[in-house]
């Protein structure tokens, strides 16, 4: 297929699509548009109890930013992945240009979790995460959504419902639904980087008032 361009990636992702290759070895990258898409709703993510205790008990840092580059090494290094060559050196050129960010959350300085995605608009398409803590993830989701919900975003796409995903409150729309929502959030404005950095106690007081 014709290589891939950041501003062609961009126009992929307003048309409702995404780019994935079979494995990290696979030159050949394809679009995705899936009949059924994940999202999380911005008002109805669960924090579970335990989740809450975990993040109340601190041990961790919370950035953005600071290493995007090794979150999407961090989400690549599995033994199965889409992330190859050519889609990684992508999406440090859209991090280059702004448009692509990432949530890291260390302990001291390891980076134990992270995900991260793309912004269009108010629209925030989370790409990929990986945790090497027990609810390093979740905790980096927790973030996410806080701070996409301070900065004005009004959807967050996660391509795909997995369990995992459910489990915090993500749920399946349709296609045409998406879309609809997708052509609404991308003409608005939103601010990835302006919301101030949350602590734990906010961001579970802030979701609790939300849910």
């Amino acid at each position: 297929m014709t290589a891939i361009s950041p501003e062609l990636l961009l126009r992929g992702y307003a048309m409702g699509v995404f780019p994935m290759a079979e494995h990290r070895d696979d030159p050949e990258i394809f679009w995705v548009d899936p009949k059924r898409r994940g999202v999380v709703p911005l008002d109805g993510f669960h924090i579970s109890r335990s989740l809450a205790r975990r993040m109340r008990r601190g041990g961790f840092t919370v950035t953005i930013d600071r290493d995007f580059a090794g979150v999407v090494d961090g989400c690549a290094d599995r033994a199965e992945t889409w992330i190859n060559a050519e889609i990684r050196a992508l999406y440090l050129d859209l991090h280059a240009r702004g448009h692509a960010h990432s949530l890291e959350v260390w302990e001291g300085e390891a980076l134990i979790g992270g995900v991260y995605g793309v912004v269009l608009g108010a629209a925030f398409f989370g790409e990929s995460m990986f945790s090497r803590r027990t609810d390093a993830s979740k905790i980096a989701l927790a973030y996410l959504v806080d701070r996409l919900r301070r900065g004005g975003f009004r959807l967050f796409d996660t391509q795909f419902l997995t369990d995992h995903l459910a489990s915090l409150g993500a749920v399946e729309i349709t296609r045409a639904e998406y879309h609809r929502q997708l052509s609404v959030a991308i003409e608005r404005g939103a601010d990835f980087t302006g919301p101030s950095p949350a602590t734990a106690q906010g961001v579970i007081q802030r979701n609790t008032q939300m849910s």
